[in-house]
């Protein structure tokens, strides 16, 4: 999959071709993203055409509603990994600045749909806004579309069960260490990405040392408490017992999250990490002593190894 950042002077999809355009944010390419990436690419296949998506650089609320956007599910970058999973040819990642968020419905469709990616079929959520004042409706997309020469088709929110899939009711019971309908809704274990950075050193006096995670400000950590989890580095995926919090037992720190790699021995400061959260284990608590903390770590590696179970043994 191709990634574009920005509309250049030279559209990226061939004017005598085509393609179906799919627009959203995406946060979290949840199940209900996925039936719109699917529509896309079954449709530019039936008819030849590129498929394309259509995503942000930042969430539109910071800008339009500054210091009330939400934490983010997937950095940029998986969330560009989790796209080119489901077949998508081309992802194009505007940039979400105060002038873009001016650009009346109309000339969204034009500068964006028709001149910038040739669009012959656009397949968005029902529930899609877009243009200034998010004025523009999936009624409105058909009717410019219609004038524009290329059709548009809406796709309902997902349910599962009675409980409809949607990004906010992932963030709610991720911030409150709820780990099941992430999990259903996602169709994918949580995962948070990072760089590991400098720690205190307490784990390693403690027999235990961690990687400290340094998290981009946008993105959504779980509720407070220690999960069992896995892994992922330069080095390989491991099994790992991956706290959240503040360490109360040496004094309140910024919130934060550091994980015990089973089964490691190395430095990673400076390399990239992926945490992936398996089970919530149990709250974080101030402990009295070091040595109390320790044999409580030592009974939360065990049970992270059990709850990995079969994926336990480190893989390259």
């Amino acid at each position: 999959m191709e990634v574009i950042h920005g509309l250049g002077e030279r559209p990226p999809v061939d004017p005598e071709r085509g393609s179906v355009v799919t627009i959203g944010f995406f946060d979290g390419v949840h199940r209900g993203h996925r039936a719109v990436f699917e529509r896309t690419v079954a449709v530019a296949k039936d008819r030849g055409l590129e498929s394309v998506a259509v995503t942000f650089d930042r969430h539109p609320r910071e800008i339009l509603t500054p210091g009330n956007e939400p934490k983010l599910l997937t950095t940029l970058e998986r969330k560009a990994s989790l796209i080119e999973a489901l077949g998508i040819d081309r992802l194009v990642v505007l940039a979400f600045t105060e002038e873009f968020s001016r650009l009346p419905a109309e000339l969204f469709v034009q500068r964006i749909l028709v001149d910038g990616l040739a669009a012959r079929h656009a397949v968005v959520g029902s529930n899609f806004t877009f243009g200034h004042q998010a004025v523009g409706t999936l009624m409105l997309l058909a009717a410019l579309g219609d004038a524009a020469g290329f059709s548009v088709e809406g796709v309902g929110l997902l349910h599962l069960g009675e409980r409809a899939v949607s990004s906010s009711s992932i963030r709610e019971a991720l911030a409150r260490g709820e780990l099941a309908w992430p999990t259903e809704a996602l169709g994918r274990r949580y995962v948070v990405d990072g760089v590991v950075t400098r720690g205190a050193g307490r784990g390693t006096g403690l027999g235990f040392p961690t990687a400290n995670l340094e998290v981009p400000g946008r993105m959504l950590l779980p509720g407070e408490g220690v999960y069992a989890g896995r892994a992922t580095a330069p080095a390989g995926t491991f099994p790992a017992a991956i706290n959240v919090g503040t360490n109360p037992t040496f004094g309140a720190e910024p919130l934060h999250a550091e994980a015990f790699l089973l089964d490691f021995a190395g430095d990673l400061r400076g390399e990239p990490i992926a945490l992936e959260f398996w089970e919530w284990l149990r709250d974080e608590e101030r402990f009295e002593s070091p040595e109390s903390l320790a044999a409580q770590i030592a009974r939360d590696v065990e049970r992270t190894r059990s709850v990995v179970g079969a994926d336990a043994a480190p893989r390259p």
